[in-house]
């Protein structure tokens, strides 16, 4: 009877343990969230920039999170703000972050200037920025010492050199640059004087700067042509370079001269009246990533669920690509990282990103995507050309670059 009763003593604690060892589960899995923060040009006008970071960041956590979310169960949050593209507003959002409890980062928009208002208290917080778009140099290159920034995306300094790569490779040697006049634009010029110096070949013709609310551009690029550019080079947004397009569709097809962007112009959706101006233009850009003609499993995966909760119908319909890829890159890294530093503590996870290894993403696989001296994760071999398609606006690549890199 006694050994019995001990019998039946023993299985009902066993049965207690499963059960709070299940109950304790169930807990950390419906715990407090660790929250990310998104700090982004949602109301830029006619911008799907930011909607595009947003949305890459969402299909890494909801894979993150049906996998038992990081800290052995805690799901993964996002938390976004708009900065309307304003530094002030933008400073505002970070204050707001940094005092969120469990936030272990921010995310930064396509806005460069922005980004570099934002350096200073961006380390005086001790506040994570991830940058998927902005490629200003000195968001990396700076003298805050731990540095608090880390970029998924282009630098200026390796995109403008690819531009002018692919110009030459074509017979052209003489450059009319047209940028923004703001330190993304002033950027880009030191990266092409900086490379047609280091080469020895090519030259800049000449420049001519854009401002945000110019509503005409043709005289400026006439005058380029003037001064003898062969081609182009353009480091400005969606609105500049649909009204150049339009401008100089409507001129002689002798007045065309070709045209080679940064990213910034995917920046926004291609509005169908620029179908007809691409048509007549020779004009490519730079890229990290298409989502077309990508077969591989893991984007297929994202593909899908991208339909399932966005309504994104295939890999064309995919707006802004590269803000998508790069998001949810570094999502997938930033998880890696929480749980390597095993807190939500943001000098632990900073300490972390530079550890993080081996992770097959979207546009690569990452050996290590940061080190202590490195906190750009792409190279200038990640870089594809690629042209808006006229037909339906969307990016595709050029070269066959791209599905080499992926087999």
């Amino acid at each position: 009877m006694l050994n019995r009763f001990v019998r039946c003593a023993r299985t009902l604690l066993a049965i207690a343990m499963i059960v709070n060892c299940q109950a304790a589960v169930a807990a950390a899995a419906s715990g407090a969230p660790v929250l990310i923060g998104l700090d982004a040009e949602f109301s830029w006008p006619d911008s799907t920039s930011a909607q595009s970071i947003e949305k890459g960041i969402l299909l890494a956590i909801d894979e993150i999170n049906a996998k038992g979310g990081v800290l052995g169960g805690r799901p993964l949050k996002l938390v976004s703000k708009d900065n309307g593209s304003v530094p002030a507003r933008s400073i505002e959002n970070l204050e707001s972050f940094a005092a969120m409890q469990d936030l272990v980062a921010v995310y930064c928009g396509r806005f460069s200037p922005v980004v570099v208002e934002g350096l200073e208290t961006i380390h005086r917080l001790k506040l994570i920025l991830l940058d998927p778009w902005s490629a200003a140099d000195i968001i990396i290159d700076h003298s805050f010492k731990p540095s608090y920034t880390f970029r998924l995306a282009l630098r200026d300094d390796r995109a403008m050199p690819s531009l002018i790569r692919h110009a030459q490779q074509r017979g052209l040697q003489n450059f009319g640059l047209l940028v923004l006049n703001t330190t993304w634009g002033r950027g880009n010029l030191k990266a092409a004087e900086n490379y047609l110096a280091k080469v020895g070949r090519g030259r800049i013709v000449g420049v001519q700067w854009v401002n945000w609310q110019d509503e005409s551009f043709v005289e400026k690029y006439l005058e380029l042509k003037r001064l003898g550019a062969q081609a182009i080079l353009l480091a400005t947004n969606p609105r500049e370079t649909f009204i150049l397009l339009q401008e100089v569709s409507r001129l002689p097809k002798s007045e065309h001269l070709p045209m080679l962007s940064h990213w910034g112009v995917s920046g926004g959706p291609m509005p169908p009246a620029a179908g007809a101006a691409l048509r007549d233009i020779d004009f490519v850009m730079v890229q990290t990533y298409s989502f077309i003609g990508d077969q591989r499993p893991k984007t297929q995966q994202v593909l899908a669920s991208a339909k399932r909760l966005f309504g994104i119908d295939g890999a064309r319909a995919v707006p802004s690509p590269v803000g998508v890829a790069h998001a949810y890159d570094l999502t997938h890294i930033l998880a890696l990282a929480i749980d390597r530093a095993g807190t939500t503590e943001r000098a632990a996870v900073r300490a972390a990103l530079e550890e993080v290894r081996g992770y097959d993403g979207l546009i690569k696989r990452y050996e290590r995507p940061f080190t202590g001296e490195r906190h750009d994760a792409l190279t200038e071999s990640d870089i594809v050309i690629t042209r808006f398609d006229p037909a339906d606006g969307a990016i595709v690549p050029v070269a066959a670059k791209a599905e080499a890199r992926r087999r």
